[in-house]
């Protein structure tokens, strides 16, 4: 979401339709732009009870999707103790499991090397990097991990509602236009370098702004030479791979990650220009200045299109208020209740392993208790 505090003014934004919205999922835009963004495969649809699974109380991993089967550490006296348990217990959770759904993540991962970074529709579960192994975030090598990501992601939840997926839509819904098929999309992990990503904003057709996504200080992003060759190499970029390509319309705000010698990109996203997507280091009524500026000058045509630069914003100090505080990204979302509780007196190693191995047992207890039923 932006943190512009007067984003919600309509008048700071270009109309927004549910067919823009349907253009910005991932299948729609990644056949034509496929050429210029990182290698992906969509399972579309998904087995309807995939969403079932992910809107439902607590959190589990569907059976069989792990690579290597848990192992009980429980005793056979153990096991008998919490059977005789299990008896006086209420409703057994629902047991969910994708055996077709598995191979085909499987069968992905293999052709993009081995790992994934997952999504759905239009969103990652970038709030749940901390779960498996933050040192490389939202790295996938089983369905397990997949489905674990996007269980504990409240960002991964709104492509799940109607209702906030099609929010702000100036046309009435109509049974067709409210409708998608959820999918899931893997895209080849890499490391990604996160001082190279920038995010892109187009109105009305005119590429007018730029701005760094990583809200960390990068000395070298300030250098006027380094700076004057991102931009060009950005406007090159969008002139000649996006430009009159997306068929969403000409109101769009685009992700990218900059190759090396920061001269051109690698496509990663196409989000509406709509509130829900962070202007970063803007804010929309700056936004809107620019884009009012480069109509200005398109009218009275005192300046040539190819004088009409975006305009490039990264963070310019380790002091800027924008500039992170040794806080992770999105910690509100970090830690539930249960962790808390299996945290105390444990280093950060012990309780990763802790909380993996609770989660393990609770799969076990619930086959059990599904076993027995």
């Amino acid at each position: 979401m932006s943190n512009s505090n007067d984003a919600s003014s309509p008048d700071l934004f270009p109309p927004l339709t549910r067919d823009i919205i349907h253009a910005c999922q991932c299948s729609s835009w990644y056949p034509t732009f496929s050429s210029c963004t990182i290698k992906s495969i969509i399972i579309r649809p998904v087995p309807l009870e995939f969403k079932e699974y992910l809107v439902s109380d607590g959190v589990t991993v569907p059976l069989g999707s792990e690579d290597v089967p848990a192992e009980s550490t429980l005793s056979d006296d153990e096991d008998s103790e919490d059977d005789s348990d299990d008896a006086s217990d209420g409703p057994t959770a629902k047991i969910y499991s994708f055996p077709e759904l598995d191979e085909e993540i499987r069968k992905a991962m293999a052709a993009l090397g081995g790992a994934a970074f997952p999504k759905l529709n239009w969103t990652a579960p970038k709030d749940s990097a901390w779960v498996l192994n933050p040192s490389s975030p939202l790295k996938c090598t089983s369905p397990s991990d997949v489905y674990l990501y996007l269980k504990t992601s409240d960002f991964a939840a709104h492509d799940l509602d109607p209702e906030m997926v099609f929010d702000g839509c100036i046309d009435p819904p109509d049974s067709q236009s409210q409708e998608y098929d959820l999918e899931l999309v893997l895209k080849k992990w890499y490391s990604i370098d996160r001082s190279r990503e920038m995010r892109c904003f187009v109105w009305d057709g005119n590429f007018i702004a730029i701005s760094q996504r990583d809200t960390n200080f990068y000395e070298f992003l300030n250098k006027p030479d380094t700076q004057r060759i991102i931009t060009a190499g950005l406007v090159e970029f969008w002139e000649t791979s996006i430009k009159d390509k997306f068929s969403g319309g000409p109101n769009y705000i685009f992700d990218v990650l900059l190759t090396r010698s920061l001269e051109s990109a690698h496509l990663i996203d196409i989000n509406p220009f709509a509130p829900r997507t962070d202007a970063l280091l803007f804010t929309y009524p700056e936004l809107l200045d620019i884009h009012k500026s480069h109509v200005r000058n398109e009218t009275s045509q005192s300046l040539t299109n190819s004088s009409l630069q975006p305009i490039l914003r990264v963070i310019p100090s380790a002091t800027h208020p924008s500039a992170s505080r040794n806080a992770p990204a999105n910690q509100h979302n970090m830690i539930p209740m249960e962790a808390l509780e299996l945290s105390q007196g444990r280093s950060i190693q012990d309780f990763q392993d802790t909380w993996i191995d609770q989660i393990k047992r609770a799969m076990e207890d619930e086959n059990k208790k599904h076993t027995k039923s």
